[in-house]
């Protein structure tokens, strides 16, 4: 039997790798992405209009395909056309012995996707299992709805230049069963972000879809919305963050697991010391594999060490402030000013080694037990060593770098600043021997690592923090559920209202 001989509709072709980005233009837009591909409803309507043998196409074309459109969502494909030699045939039996085992391994890995992956809650690494188990998330009351209903709605909305609701993207989210609709709801997550009611991307949505990315294997997604927050408005919670975290360290993937470390500094959300020690975990994991940091990975980890360790009162938080401190002073002296607090949330004062031998005469005169790790102090030591001798940098390097991190405006008046804290460096690095001495007739220098210590925290501390956050968590479950259903009734509301205008209208215009 021969397949029909029609025509291919003209639908973009599916491309292996990721997706290429178009480098958006001007200084304020470095970093976003391009937004997602087209609607969910067109390449549903491209695929149901193509027949095959007489049936119609029973799966939706990927996602992957490329875009190429200015950063506001235009839907532009590349042309693409059926190859002239012969119709491409589809759903026929295979005949060819050769291509028949390629067949029955192909059926044989949808089989695998059909069933459902064993859960990581099993798996104890640093949360426990009742902390990352998701059967309450799961069992919770939510509406049924179809996924192309809900986007054919959406597009029309759009279409129409009104504004979506939440309701109808958390629906959306809520309803995603497969890898597929991740990448769809990603699409309408972007377009929701860039319409009038982007501010009302609720807190459950939030959640949902960090969980519904994990349970389908979609973890870069994940990972990729979070990192462009502000274009998918992807801001979780402390314990939306600790389930990815955990989900990271779990597969061993710390690149991820520190992104996302970088992530909460960004957004300052160490609130809950659960996530406190599994960042600062995450953190001396990746500075015990990694020495050589450049100047923007220096600023990140002393930021991300720096606040959670403010919070810690311990030996661990101690030793991160002084790492912390230790990092950020040296891309003050390095780098400028500018290049510590430009975009991050710090303070624009200099002084940031100042403030490392500061936390040291804290310990010397602090009555209690607290001590500093050796690992920390080695840093600042090193660290004071190179900045005291002399720079073997070439004289044409440092006005680029200079004109790079800190503009031509206030380029006098930092250059004042360093030179003032480059004059301290002696001082500095006198005060931190006197210290180091003083530390050691204390008794107060801890000879085990950073990570050794953290880990011995975390086991210690974070099950008692684990009972916290699922209590919390058992609450804002409840509270979720009732504004949502507060919103459901006002959506009813106003769509009885619509409708009773409606008739109105048309009783009107019927007796004129």
């Amino acid at each position: 039997m021969r397949a029909e001989d029609r025509s291919l509709p003209s639908i973009p072709p599916v491309l292996p790798g990721p997706r290429p980005r178009v480098p958006p233009t001007g200084p304020r837009l470095q970093g976003e992405p391009e937004p997602p591909t087209p609607g969910y409803t067109q390449l549903r309507s491209a695929c149901s209009r193509t027949r095959f043998g007489g049936r119609r196409a029973a799966a939706m074309p990927s996602r992957a395909a490329p875009t190429a459109g200015t950063g506001r969502g235009e839907e532009r494909r590349r042309d693409w056309a059926p190859p002239s030699t012969a119709p491409a045939p589809s759903f026929l039996l295979v005949c060819s012995k050769m291509a028949a085992p390629m067949v029955r391994g192909g059926l044989l890995l949808a089989r695998k996707a059909l069933v459902p992956q064993p859960s990581l809650a099993g798996k104890r690494c640093l949360l426990s299992a009742a902390y990352v188990d998701s059967h309450r998330w799961e069992t919770r009351e939510k509406e049924e709805c179809h996924l192309a209903d809900l986007a054919s709605l959406m597009d029309k909305t759009y279409e129409r230049k009104l504004p979506v609701s939440s309701l109808t993207i958390s629906r959306f989210v809520d309803n995603i069963s497969s890898r597929e609709e991740v990448d769809h709801a990603e699409y309408y997550l972007y377009k929701f972000r860039h319409s009038p009611n982007c501010w009302y991307l609720r807190d459950w949505t939030i959640h949902t879809w960090i969980r519904q990315c994990l349970k389908y294997g979609a973890q870069d997604k994940a990972l990729y919305t979070l990192v462009n927050k502000v274009q998918y408005g992807i801001f979780p919670d402390n314990f939306t963050f600790n389930l990815l975290m955990d989900y990271f360290i779990k597969k061993e993937n710390y690149k991820n697991a520190l992104s996302v470390v970088f992530e909460v500094m960004m957004q300052e959300a160490f609130e809950a010391p659960s996530t406190q020690l599994l960042s600062l975990y995450v953190l001396y994991h990746c500075l015990a594999k990694k020495t050589d940091l450049t100047w923007e990975e220096e600023r990140n980890f002393g930021a991300s060490l720096l606040l959670p360790g403010l919070k810690q009162k311990n030996s661990v938080g101690l030793s991160s402030q002084l790492y912390g401190y230790t990092l950020l002073g040296k891309v003050e002296l390095q780098q400028g000013l500018r290049a510590v607090y430009h975009n991050m949330p710090l303070l624009w004062q200099p002084g940031y080694l100042d403030r490392a031998l500061q936390v040291m005469e804290k310990v010397v005169s602090a009555p209690e037990d607290g001590k500093l790790c050796k690992e920390a102090l080695e840093v600042l030591d090193r660290a004071l060593q190179a900045l005291t001798a002399p720079a073997p940098a070439s004289p044409e390097e440092q006005p680029r770098e200079g004109e790079d991190s800190q503009g031509s405006g206030n380029l006098a008046e930092q250059s004042d600043m360093e030179e003032s804290e480059q004059s301290r460096l002696p001082q500095y690095l006198e005060r931190f021997k006197a210290l180091h001495s003083k530390l050691q007739a204390l008794g107060k220098v801890e000879s085990g690592s950073l990570l050794t210590l953290t880990t011995q925290l975390v086991k210690e501390q974070l099950p008692t923090c684990e009972a916290e956050d699922i209590a919390a968590y058992e609450q804002k479950l409840q509270q979720w559920h009732q504004e949502r259903v507060h919103l459901i009734q006002r959506e009813q509301e106003q769509r009885e209202k619509a409708k009773q205008a409606h008739q109105a209208r048309r009783a009107a215009k019927a007796s004129a």
